[in-house]
């Protein structure tokens, strides 16, 4: 495949500070008076940003970014884009696959949790885990982060999350967007986004064209909720009268970083058709499963045909959350879906398993027009 090579790696670093409301009137800067009075020289510092601060954070990352670094990146540090030169020859028909994502409301967990080294991984997996459903081999990534006031250390450690997420699925992060924003968040907030591109050959294509009534439908484990559903989480663990889930603290099962399946997901690939890919997001098996059947196909798929693990046993029993909710709202514990033949069903359980995924055989493709029935 081409990954994981050694080469230079970009990173780059802007500083933003938008218009206050002050005394004197909607979008004037609110200076403090004593400077305006006596004519002070003011500083970008004196609006509450930092520029040193944020020249210390790209010291602070260049080596983390470095480990990312493939063989096709051009650009060094502080330029304005990022460059990727795809290998030539690697692709006849080469097609660009993109894909952009957050982490929501499991980053405001994480902030008061003072957990902010796997939140980056998280954005790292929402995003490539989306440009792989189609077959895509994610290349290269670029991330967003915005805050109140730069805090170097929490923002280096972000960023190695960003990066240890960006090495797993190969990727290369080549540039980044750091925003200082005092009058948008408040000091200790911070926001995320992240931005994914990769590349399939066109005839590898996955765009479930040839799935058919019969075929297996393979659930691949989730580490946990991944990072949908936390607004209702976050009501969850507040009106929770214990926190115990099996001898373990809710929150730190709940921060579990998002599975990133690149790896087993591109193992399975070389041995067995994969005819469809589904990344189980915001809305779950129910939602997003169809988004990959054909016209007049759904899915019927056995919901005790997998372990959903016990965080969701949990959330279910302390918010009183009826099934059909559960399995609209969070992943239940299947991450990503995966259709073959039923004939390849064995073989691609054993190539997962072989790749470290814990993987179940969850349903079966069907004619029909209903989306997903849970028998």
């Amino acid at each position: 495949m081409g990954v994981y090579r050694a080469a230079r790696a970009h990173y780059y670093i802007a500083l933003l500070q938008l218009p206050r409301t002050g005394t004197a009137g909607y979008g004037v800067p609110a200076f403090p008076a004593q400077a305006i009075m006596t004519h002070e020289h003011l500083t970008y510092r004196d609006a509450g940003v930092d520029i040193d601060a944020g020249n210390a954070l790209v010291e602070r990352i260049k080596p983390l970014v470095a480990r990312t670094a493939r063989a096709e990146v051009m650009s060094g540090l502080g330029g304005f884009g990022g460059l990727f030169a795809l290998e030539p020859g690697r692709y006849r028909e080469p097609v660009l696959v993109s894909g952009t994502d957050g982490v929501g409301t499991k980053l405001k967990l994480a902030i008061d949790a003072g957990v902010h080294d796997t939140i980056g991984v998280d954005l790292v997996a929402m995003c490539v885990n989306d440009v792989l459903v189609q077959g895509a081999e994610p290349l290269f990534f670029l991330d967003y982060f915005a805050c109140g006031r730069l805090d170097v250390e929490v923002a280096a450690t972000v960023v190695g999350g960003i990066a240890r997420g960006c090495e797993d699925a190969g990727a290369a992060l080549i540039g980044g967007e750091t925003a200082e924003m005092p009058d948008m968040y408040r000091d200790g907030e911070y926001d995320l986004a992240g931005f994914c591109v990769g590349a399939v050959e066109k005839s590898q294509l996955i765009d479930g064209h040839g799935i058919t009534a019969g075929d297996a439908i393979i659930g691949l484990a989730a580490s946990g909720p991944h990072s949908n559903g936390y607004s209702l989480i976050r009501k969850v663990l507040a009106i929770a009268a214990s926190h115990d889930i099996d001898g373990t603290d809710a929150q730190s099962l709940l921060l579990r970083p998002t599975t990133i399946y690149v790896r087993p997901v591109f193992a399975l690939l070389a041995e067995v058709p994969v005819r469809g890919l589904a990344h189980i997001t915001g809305g779950g098996i129910t939602e997003n499963l169809p988004r990959v059947l054909p016209a007049g196909l759904a899915a019927d798929v056995e919901v005790n045909s997998w372990q959903q693990g016990a965080v969701f046993d949990w959330l279910a029993a302390t918010g009183h959350i009826a099934g059909d909710e559960m399995r609209r709202t969070f992943n239940c514990g299947i991450g990503m879906t995966a259709i073959v033949a039923s004939a390849d069903a064995d073989r691609a359980l054993a190539r997962l398993s072989d790749s470290g995924q814990q993987a179940w055989r969850i349903g079966t493709v069907v004619r029909g027009t209903h989306g997903v029935r849970y028998i």
